[in-house]
């Protein structure tokens, strides 16, 4: 990013004395070789910077943001996995049919439409559900952690956890929209083309019912393509929950981000990018493990 981080919060026409002086005091003035050299030790230490605007420091902010994230993220996976497989399933088992091409145009208005612009629309439409925070602010003050659904569930706060769903519903439904089309399309070229293998044929001969050919023998040998893009989703829903907490006020970190990005505030911008790349590598890692698990052949050829 071209700009100068001093001149970001003095301003243009400030004192160029005092630009040099916090030039040096945060050590920008030396040169970037050395301050790569320094980036290590202080990411292991966990010291991920100060924010140049707030004074805070950033792996603090960042700790607080990051699980309402996580709950965006988390209740968004939930509803595209389920629903994108489902919608594949059924555009597989009535390829030609009203099913299929019902299934097919959600997954192209899925991939289409930006999340922005459908949560927008969500807001519009569904004027009676909440448009922003993750709970009524007078119910802020009853949690003791930034988990804030998943505390008023294990408490047994089921008026808060209402409250704290009612709130998710909208942005995850926008965040959900592309992972679901996407897994929807996936597990239907998936499911194609397992369904029509010599093993399913006399599982059919045998009178195997339908649901035990789709949920035993066919949708398990279709799981690998699917369980890869579902993985690849998760990373793509951090950067999708940008937009969407943006647009829903959602108080999480890539609201966080787009703030610091507006304002120019290099430590948080570098922090959560760090951060956000450590979390799509996890996930990643965990997909991996995952294939282990479902395939076989993967273990035996290791």
């Amino acid at each position: 990013m071209p700009g100068n981080p001093a001149l970001a919060r003095f301003g243009q026409h400030s004192v160029p004395a005092r630009v040099t002086a916090e030039m040096a005091h945060q050590g920008w003035d030396r040169p970037i070789l050395a301050q790569l050299i320094d980036l290590p030790g202080e990411l292991l230490r966990g010291d991920l910077g100060v924010s140049f605007f707030h004074g805070d420091q950033v792996a603090e902010r960042l700790t607080e943001t990051i699980p309402a994230t996580l709950e965006l993220s988390i209740a968004a996976i939930l509803l595209a996995v389920p629903l994108g497989i489902c919608a594949g399933v059924a555009s597989a088992l009535w390829r030609g049919s009203w099913p299929d091409y019902a299934a097919m145009t959600f997954a192209l208005l899925g991939v289409s439409v930006p999340v922005f612009f459908l949560g927008i629309c969500l807001m519009t439409i569904f004027t009676s559900m909440p448009t922003s925070g993750r709970v009524a602010p007078t119910m802020i003050s009853q949690f003791h952690t930034d988990f804030f659904l998943c505390e008023a569930i294990f408490t047994g706060r089921f008026a808060l956890a209402l409250d704290a769903v009612r709130h998710l519903l909208l942005p995850a439904v926008a965040l959900a929209t592309i992972p679901a089309a996407v897994i929807s399309r996936i597990t239907r070229s998936s499911m194609l083309e397992v369904l029509s293998s010599d093993y399913l044929r006399t599982a059919k001969a045998k009178g195997a019912t339908l649901w035990r050919i789709v949920w035993r023998h066919a949708l398990p040998n279709a799981s690998v393509p699917i369980v890869n893009i579902a993985g690849f989703q998760v990373g793509m829903l951090l950067s999708g929950a940008v937009l969407t907490e943006t647009v829903f006020n959602w108080p999480g970190m890539g609201r966080y981000l787009v703030t610091a990005v507006r304002e120019q505030d290099y430590a948080v911008v570098q922090g959560g990018a760090l951060v956000i790349a450590a979390m799509f590598v996890t996930a990643n890692l965990l997909l991996d493990i995952a294939y282990l698990w479902l395939d076989p052949r993967i273990r035996t050829q290791s």
